[in-house]
């Protein structure tokens, strides 16, 4: 089955998940090209939907296209902001690869949910992937991932991959994944060691006297939520995506929420091991 291009589709705050598709897309190319049935060299495109304004419109997908879809997890799910975008794209039957990244905690449902919404959308799921990277609220959670070792695997799987694709004679059923269907088990809930939730929906970074007012949080804000007039003023919701916060060019962004602290905190203790990334083909 030909394949004439390769999509790199993300919403990417912190620049991770932009990584693992990157490589991914990379790495697929340059395999696919080498088995001598694709165009060669093969087309490489990009679409990014991480900020408002890619939000309005979407790319123009044709059915003999390779789709490398990426999306983060927030609390276990494919980030609910993104839903009502999502539920507008269409795939004209190209193949698709959904990938998710993680804080090195778990992803829970959110790859098996982001199957389904590119099925939905007519895509065909062929393969799937979850990796481990840094998390948004941390420097110590899955600290520099994707690192060197978690290319080697995405070169692996991409290999593995672009094998089934050369030799794929008919689109096949939706790849399998792990997950609970349908309702995809809720979202995850933080809680403190005595089973209370803590509530860090309304919870919005603080900003130093160190800041320059340079503007840059506004501009890269993936809800257009902070005041390009005001910087230290929100107009929407901040989904703790770490975007202004981890993109400071002088670290003046910071949070002093208690339970938005013991949250943060309490992940860094419970999950300091290298979570492992997963990978699933269909073919």
């Amino acid at each position: 089955m030909k394949i004439s291009r390769i999509w790199k589709i993300y919403f990417s705050a912190t620049g991770t998940t932009k990584k693992v598709v990157d490589e991914l897309a990379s790495a697929l190319e340059k395999r696919l090209g080498a088995k001598g049935k694709n165009c060669n060299p093969m087309e490489l495109l990009s679409y990014d939907f991480t900020l408002p304004q890619g939000r309005t419109s979407f790319a123009d997908i044709s059915d003999d296209d390779l789709v490398i879809f990426g999306v983060p997890t927030y609390a276990g799910r494919v980030p609910n902001v993104l839903l009502k975008y999502l539920n507008t794209i269409i795939g004209n039957g190209a193949m698709a690869v959904p990938v998710v990244t993680f804080g090195n905690r778990n992803f829970d449902n959110s790859l098996m949910e982001l199957r389904d919404v590119l099925e939905n959308a007519g895509f065909h799921t062929v393969a799937a992937a979850a990796l481990s990277c840094e998390h948004s609220f941390s420097y110590i959670l899955g600290a520099g991932r994707p690192d060197e070792q978690d290319f080697d695997e995405i070169h692996l799987f991409a290999e593995k991959l672009a094998d089934s694709l050369t030799n794929l004679l008919h689109i096949p059923a939706p790849v399998s994944v792990p997950g609970i269907p349908g309702s995809y088990g809720g979202y995850y809930q933080p809680q403190d060691r005595n089973g209370i939730h803590i509530d860090i929906r309304k919870v919005v970074p603080k900003v130093k006297d160190t800041c320059i007012n340079c503007g840059l949080c506004s501009r890269i804000c993936p809800m257009g939520s902070i005041s390009p007039n005001n910087i230290r003023q929100f107009t929407g919701i901040c989904i703790k995506c770490g975007a202004c916060y981890k993109k400071c060019p002088v670290s003046a962004r910071y949070f002093d929420d208690p339970g938005y602290i013991y949250h943060k905190e309490e992940l860094e203790e419970l999950y300091q091991r290298r979570a492992e990334n997963m990978f699933f083909i269909s073919l």
